[in-house]
């Protein structure tokens, strides 16, 4: 259990807040601006696998979809050896050593004879990214007390966007002025940007490394393994009792899959339903992002003056009118206008999300990993369920405007289930 009196160390909670800048420049660069993009302009427009026939643009949702069923079949074993072995930050410095790596393997995809090296380091990619985020989030009870859990988490999401974007502003300058930089090949400005990903995710993580609180190291020995899926299968136990934070996952489960399929779908959607040129889907990215730093802070204070639940329901109906707007658009303005409000929205749900967990988890809690693990599996089955269906019903119907019409149904059913948690914003109780 951490000592109260550790809690809140203003130096220790910005450095935790240092690796959501770190991390986010593969969540911006890599599978929201230019990744996508670059993915779809090497690779031809009909892929054969395996005897099937997709298309590119299904088969980049497909490759997200494997990626978090392997690092959602994997992190509750993680997770469990983390917190009874006391390694939870080398498990954090070996995912993000992987994602980085994989990053910079990217600069080697140049097209079709490459794709499977492009695809692979991908997935690699998006597995050391979301595979570092449940011992990431699992820091927050550690670092901060529960009435700065929403500050505090807020805090870490604007780092991210603000770290993204001005990575992103760099790599724009060289993707629209290659020749300032000696550079003649095409798509090398879009590859020397995965490295600079790769470079800038590991070298700022550093500092998270150097202050988060130590591992507190235990003997390793071959039961660990057995051990992690035993505190797995406990947990599970005890969330049975915890009709507040069950509740809470299944609703967080549903809305996941459509929040996290917009971001990773929504520049796909842009190049193929609307022809968006790349510097002008930079520039719109770089729009988003600004915007959800101010909608993470705004979200956190209406939560602060109505409560958690009453700014996440909120925020649910405008992703509901996010999805009814994208199938109805077809005029570039009006995609700016859907991309303000996602903006708004994104970063205020995935904060409030992130505190509210924690504000449902009981005070004497001491193997806070273990718990994030199912917070942090439910939002990859989510990324699973949504991208998949996103995927599958494009290919079935020809379109992108019927996937995001379906998205809306992922918010409407987590509606539902979130009117019946009972969350309130100084005293929770989780069993209640």
């Amino acid at each position: 259990m951490t000592d109260r009196r550790e809690l809140n160390n203003q130096k220790v909670i910005n450095a935790w807040a240092i690796f959501d800048w770190a991390n986010s420049a593969y969540a911006l660069v890599i599978t929201t601006a230019i990744f996508p993009k670059y993915f779809l302009a090497v690779t031809d427009p009909v892929i054969q696998v395996g005897g099937l026939s997709i298309t590119n643009s299904s088969m980049y949702a497909y490759s997200i979809s494997l990626a978090y069923i392997i690092i959602a079949l994997c992190s509750p074993a993680l997770s469990g050896i983390a917190d009874s072995s006391g390694r939870k930050k080398l498990f954090l410095r070996t995912f993000t050593t992987l994602g980085a790596t994989a990053c910079i393997a990217l600069f080697y995809f140049k097209g079709m004879n490459q794709l499977y090296l492009g695809a692979g380091a991908f997935i690699l990619a998006t597995i050391g990214f979301s595979g570092g985020l449940v011992f990431y989030n699992s820091y927050l009870p550690e670092i901060a007390t529960e009435d700065q859990y929403d500050r505090v988490s807020a805090r870490g999401f604007a780092y991210g966007y603000v770290g993204s974007v001005i990575l992103l502003l760099i790599n724009l300058t060289i993707i629209l002025k290659p020749e300032m930089f000696g550079i003649t090949t095409a798509g090398l400005p879009a590859r020397i940007a995965f490295v600079m990903v790769g470079m800038w995710w590991i070298g700022f993580s550093q500092i998270t490394f150097k202050y988060l609180p130590k591992d507190r190291k235990t003997q390793l020995n071959a039961g660990l393994l057995t051990r992690g899926f035993g505190e797995i299968k406990r947990v599970w136990a005890e969330l049975k009792t915890m009709r507040n934070t069950r509740l809470f996952l299944l609703a967080f489960f549903c809305y996941s899959a459509g929040v996290q399929t917009v971001i990773y779908m929504a520049s796909t959607f842009a190049d193929v339903e609307l022809k968006f040129p790349a510097s002008e889907l930079i520039a719109l990215i770089i729009i988003l992002q600004l915007v959800a730093i101010g909608g993470a802070y705004l979200f956190a204070h209406l939560s602060k003056l109505r409560g958690n639940k009453f700014s996440l329901i909120t925020m649910l109906v405008i992703w509901i009118s996010i999805c009814g707007g994208a199938y109805l658009v077809y005029e570039k303005w009006q995609f700016y206008l859907i991309s303000i409000a996602v903006g708004m929205v994104m970063g205020g749900i995935q904060a409030l999300s992130r505190s509210t967990y924690s504000k449902l988890l009981p005070d004497d809690l001491h193997d806070t990993t273990s718990f994030f693990s199912f917070y942090d599996v439910l939002e990859k089955l989510a990324i699973v369920a949504g991208t998949f269906s996103f995927g599958f019903i494009e290919n079935l119907t020809g379109g992108m405007r019927n996937s995001v019409l379906a998205l809306g149904m992922f918010f409407v059913v987590g509606i539902l289930l979130l009117m019946n948690v009972r969350i309130n914003n100084t005293v929770v109780s989780a069993r209640s």
